[in-house]
């Protein structure tokens, strides 16, 4: 007679199974995030440092779970195993209370004569997964957040910095003397507490330069400027066209060769049609009107180029990957051949598997990566057991 319970406990083991081997990927991932490096690097303060502070515990959480997870699914199998399996020992350990989460010491005069002198909070093994998960999301928030704070507002207060430097160079004043305090105390913040910086900031230190500049400059060396800034803008339409050419054959080259989320692609509107906008106020004599949208049109040129780029990378270092992964598999065949082993009963459906990955279309790359490093593993662990005899 089937015994339900062992069943439901079977079927949760293989669900552990599953999630511990995902968490180990993401975990690592995370662990790699290069925004998760930084902050992990940074003095942070303010409000980034009490959300790291409870991200980083919650990342410890999840490397102690993971950890604990993986010793209780080595013993659940190892019970599973047996001879004669104890089905009620089995039950308890993967479904019941089995995971202790802390132990406390009751204090003496908080004691009954016959009561425990420590207590521990116990937890099922589900119970840690849905813990985790709940971490996991904790520390994924922070990071992502940070980072595109980062993203976001560094080109932003670079552009303000080189406006305001542009500015000293052709005069100084009040104007400037608080445009520079308030950029000052905003790349600090930016730097140390990403999550407690102020958009908004940025936009009173472009007001601010411009305010200047429109008292210092005058209207020939203002037009004098912006007309050189709208020969830069047509160099740069120039560089986006290069750019949206080399992105637009990246592409073409991975379509069909990887699955359609995988392949970078960037929507980009023409910026021809603003800047003719500009030069139409240019030839009509409006130098006031074009330095905002000139400058807004610079930052948006500048963000199209790169994404551009961006894209046209990634979808290159898609096929280099798959050529780098194809050119490991033939050198490990080629070893396992020299080895003796090209007919492996263990090892053959391992490389065939890895190389039905690696050359079918669309290819999944986690996937194959996955199954060049299984067949990887195994050959060595292969040639070692073989050595050892």
């Amino acid at each position: 007679m089937i015994d339900p319970a062992l069943t439901r406990a079977d079927i949760e083991l293989e669900r552990l199974e599953s999630a511990v081997a995902a968490m180990a990927a993401n975990l690592v991932e995370l662990d790699e995030n290069p925004d998760r490096k930084e902050l992990g690097a940074t003095r942070l303060t303010g409000q980034t440092a009490i959300a790291w502070a409870d991200a980083e515990d919650a990342l410890a959480q999840l490397w102690q779970g993971h950890r604990r997870l993986g010793e209780l699914i080595a013993e659940a199998r190892a019970l599973r195993g047996a001879r004669r399996v104890d089905a009620a020992a089995f039950t308890r350990l993967v479904l019941g209370g089995s995971i202790t989460l802390s132990t406390s010491t009751v204090p003496l005069a908080q004691r009954g004569l016959t009561g425990a002198g420590q207590v521990s909070t116990v937890c099922s093994p589900g119970d840690l997964l849905a813990a985790m998960e709940a971490a996991f999301g904790t520390a994924v928030d922070v990071v992502s957040r940070a980072g595109d704070r980062w993203r976001r507002l560094l080109p932003g207060a670079a552009d303000a910095a080189a406006a305001l430097a542009h500015a000293r160079a052709l005069g100084s004043g009040p104007l400037l003397d608080d445009a520079d305090r308030l950029l000052g105390a905003f790349t600090g913040t930016l730097a140390s507490d990403p999550l407690s910086a102020d958009p908004s900031i940025l936009a009173r230190v472009r007001d601010l330069i411009t305010r200047a500049d429109a008292e210092r400059t005058s209207a020939t060396e203002l037009r004098a400027w912006l007309e050189q800034r709208l020969r830069d803008a047509r160099t740069l339409t120039a560089e986006i066209g290069t750019a949206q050419r080399a992105a637009d054959a990246a592409r073409q080259l991975a379509a069909g060769r990887f699955p359609g989320p995988a392949i970078a692609s960037v929507r980009v509107t023409d910026p021809k049609t603003e800047l003719a906008a500009i030069e139409a106020l240019a030839a009509a004599g409006q130098w006031a009107l074009i330095a905002p949208r000139l400058a807004r049109w610079n930052r948006q040129a500048n963000e199209r180029l790169a994404a551009l780029r961006a894209a046209a990378a990634h979808n290159t270092a898609l096929l280099a990957e798959r050529a780098e992964l194809r050119g490991r598999l033939d050198a490990y065949r080629a070893k396992a051949l020299r080895r003796g082993l090209g007919e492996d009963a263990v090892l053959t459906p391992l490389a065939e598997a890895a190389r039905a990955a690696l050359y079918e279309a669309p290819c999944d790359l986690s996937t194959a990566r996955a199954a060049v490093g299984a067949y990887q593993e195994a050959l060595s662990t292969t040639i070692a057991a073989r050595d050892a005899r």
